[in-house]
């Protein structure tokens, strides 16, 4: 039965430009609902713009326009760039809308109502003369712990301590300058520590509504205690005022994943679908989030229980990916690696990226690095040096000697057996016996949401091999692992370029006798390439429209794959597919984007504290003595270190020095390999705080893949002696 499908992903704020870090996500995302489409499901993907709370406002102010127009203007940017990398959104909406004020005030209500909102007196920072309470970031100070300067209101970028705004020394408004008074003020609570909430998330955060990996975090915050979430702001405040408090509004964050209840309910008007077959508790639909692990907290503990508490149905599934990081190192303005879609659209074709995300993904939470020199070799290598090259090797003698026609006869059953390595041709004929194995009977192959059609294949077959790997590849697209789905079609595509290349379609050419090996050849290897764009089309939709057109084609879907092209079927002439990344393109785009994208010089703070300290810092830098064996305070800031704790350390079999430690980040875990077997029991290491290189480039070994790396100090001997932060530091802290 075709499943009924509804897919998010986070909404983009109104706040800026879609840039390659926020494209992970919707490129992900689009991948799989294009995926289910192929394979005959319902699947709607449905988004829309954030778009409340200060910034909005302020930035408005600052514009001399309306929140409105502002949010109306950055919609159709933002919808741009999406259009431009080929996200198939069913509905892009926004969150100031009818629908998702509906929403926000049923759930509010219905939370209310059950006894989970709960009125407190918070005392915050004025701001006198803009008179609006000061969100955390809109005030700045000095740090109450390492005394640094112009710190914002939550945390310190010096030293990494987290504190209250109010413990600021010195503080000052960020929005005018002024010195704020301490103001109290009733503020509204979501009782996430309500015992119901607590139960609940007990039996609700479990595989497979999140990955295992999130289960763990999701399960040691749970465990250390939920805090009740303060969901109100005051006046002035742009967004949806609470029903039953005059001047206080709903915070962003609460009718923000509200927002996908208000964007399906739009297209579901649009097009006249049932909203509570896919949102009521008993549906049988199901719903999908894919988030950044950034807002795991948010998704998997506040929304859920919203929801349940609410009477909605919770998500079948919460699918979270890692952060993107390019040429080894977090995006930078200052080098040009900080890229806006619209600036890679200008130099650069869109499915080169869908293509090497989808390389780099597959389904855990672990972050991805755009290798600017590997993106381009990978493209250049897969794409134009194998799948392309397929149909631009054979293609013209079937228009030029055959009449646009391929073979009129049954293709014949080749061994596949020469082109095809060893090691792969075992596993897959391992495979393609299990399957035959399996309980639901020849022809099909179990699986999770349904089952995938396994076509009868014969084992001498080189087109039934291809047929049969797409039981593999369908399987890893729904496990969101396309990167093990790309491995695999490239695989294929390997198999094909090998069987011509032995071959030779050129030499057959030039034999007049030849023809009819010719003609079988080329349609052989036409058939393989139809099956390979078959298996690339959620990937690179556009490039498989070019494709349907010239092999003549209806649209195709996954079910094609099982049958090949018709005897004697005319295709239209070759014309050239894709080209390769030219290296002085990324140049450009880079030097763009450090030259548009550079931040301003930070003009003078008013306050004379900051002047001072400015002249105080210029006297120091004035002061250094250049020697070689000196670095600069840009080298050593270039080294992300925090404090992270030791979550769990196990030996590694077949190693004799190394322990694989677990480590936590506050906001993530991170695997990482330590020679450090020598000195310590891995029992003792657990629940140690230690210091680690966050922003070190991952590197596979023969054990795993190592995230990072911990330090240590070591003795004339080489025993290793962890380093250890002071008591009070908390995992995630940064190390200035």
């Amino acid at each position: 039965m075709p499943r009924q499908i509804l897919v998010t992903s986070a909404l983009p704020y109104a706040n800026g430009s879609i840039h390659l870090g926020h494209l992970v996500e919707y490129i992900q995302t689009d991948i799989w609902a294009r995926f289910q489409r192929m394979r005959g499901h319902s699947c709607i993907y449905c988004c829309a713009d954030d778009t409340h709370g200060t910034p909005i406002m302020l930035r408005a102010e600052k514009e001399g326009i309306t929140p409105e127009a502002l949010i109306e203007r950055v919609w159709h940017e933002h919808k741009r760039d999406f259009d431009g990398f080929h996200i198939a959104f069913d509905n892009y909406h926004s969150t100031h809308t009818p629908e998702t004020r509906h929403y926000a005030d049923t759930i509010y209500t219905r939370l209310r109502d059950a006894g989970l909102i709960e009125v407190r007196a918070v005392e915050q920072f004025f701001d006198p003369v803009k008179q609006m309470f000061l969100p955390d970031r809109f005030v700045k100070g000095e740090c109450p712990r390492c005394h640094a300067r112009d710190q914002y209101g939550d945390s310190c970028e010096v030293c990494g301590a987290a504190y209250l705004p109010t413990e600021l020394i010195d503080p000052y408004s960020a929005v005018s300058g002024a010195a704020p008074v301490r103001k109290e003020s009733d503020h509204y609570f979501f009782r996430l520590s309500d015992p119901r909430c607590v139960e609940f998330l007990r039996t609700w955060i479990v595989p497979p509504q999140v990955q295992a990996e999130a289960a763990n975090k999701l399960n040691e915050w749970l465990e250390g205690g939920l805090a009740d979430w303060d969901i109100s702001r005051d006046a002035p405040y742009f967004g949806f005022e609470i029903p039953d408090a005059p001047g206080k509004y709903y915070y962003v964050w609460l009718d923000a994943p509200i927002g996908y209840l208000g964007s399906f309910r739009n297209h579901c008007d649009r097009h006249g679908l049932d909203f509570d077959a896919y949102w009521k508790p008993d549906s049988g639909a199901e719903v999908y989030h894919f988030i950044g692990k950034d807002i795991l907290y948010f998704h998997a503990l506040f929304w859920p229980a919203e929801l349940h508490h609410s009477g909605f149905r919770t998500p079948t599934g919460v699918f979270c990916h890692g952060f993107l990081t390019v040429n080894g190192a977090k995006m930078s303005k200052s080098r040009g690696t900080f890229i806006t879609a619209e600036s890679y659209l200008r130099h650069l074709n869109p499915e080169w990226l869908r293509y090497y995300y989808a390389a780099k993904l597959n389904g855990s939470m672990e972050d991805i690095d755009l290798n600017l020199e590997d993106f381009a070799a990978r493209v250049n290598s897969d794409l134009v040096g194998k799948y392309v090259n397929i149909a631009s090797r054979c293609a013209g003698f079937i228009s030029k000697r055959f009449n646009g026609r391929i073979s009129g006869e049954e293709l014949p059953k080749l061994d596949p057996s020469p082109y095809i390595a060893q090691q792969s041709q075992e596993e897959m004929q391992r495979k393609m016996e299990a399957a035959r194995k399996t309980p639901s009977g020849p022809g099909f192959i179990a699986h999770a949401k349904g089952y995938i059609v396994q076509p009868q294949f014969d084992e001498t077959d080189i087109v039934g091999w291809s047929q049969a790997r797409g039981v593999e590849i369908a399987q890893a697209y729904e496990d969101r692992n396309f990167a093990l789905a790309l491995r695999l079609i490239m695989e294929l595509a390997d198999i094909a370029n090998r069987y011509i290349a032995e071959r030779k379609p050129w030499e057959m050419a030039r034999q007049e006798d030849r023809d009819s090996e010719l003609h079988e050849v080329c349609s052989v290897a036409l058939t393989l390439f139809r099956n390979l764009t078959v298996y690339l089309k959620p990937v690179l939709p556009v490039l498989a429209e070019q494709v349907e057109s010239f092999l003549n084609v209806a649209p195709l879907t996954w079910a094609d794959v099982l049958s090949p092209l018709p005897p004697g079927h005319a295709i239209n002439e070759y014309q050239h597919l894709m080209t390769r990344i030219d290296p002085r393109k990324i140049e450009a785009m880079v030097e763009e984007n450090r030259r548009n994208l550079a931040p301003a010089p930070t003009p003078e703070p008013a306050p004379a504290r900051h002047a001072e300290h400015q002249q105080h810092v210029a006297q120091t830098d004035e002061a250094k003595v250049p020697e070689s064996r000196h670095i600069g305070i840009d080298d050593f800031t270039r080294v992300d270190l925090r404090v992270a704790r030791i979550a769990n350390a196990e030996h590694v079999e077949g190693a004799d020095k190394l322990l694989k430690l677990t480590l936590d980040l506050g906001t993530e875990t991170r695997t990482v390999f330590a020679g450090i077997k020598v000195a310590y029991d891995p029992a003792s290491l657990v629940g140690r705080l230690t210091v680690m290189v966050a922003n070190l480039a991952p590197r596979k070994m023969k054990f795993g893949m190592s995230e990072g790396m911990i330090l240590a100090a070591s003795d004339d001997q080489g025993r290793p002696f962890l380093l250890a932060p002071d008591s009070g530091a908390r995992p995630g802290m940064r190390i200035r």
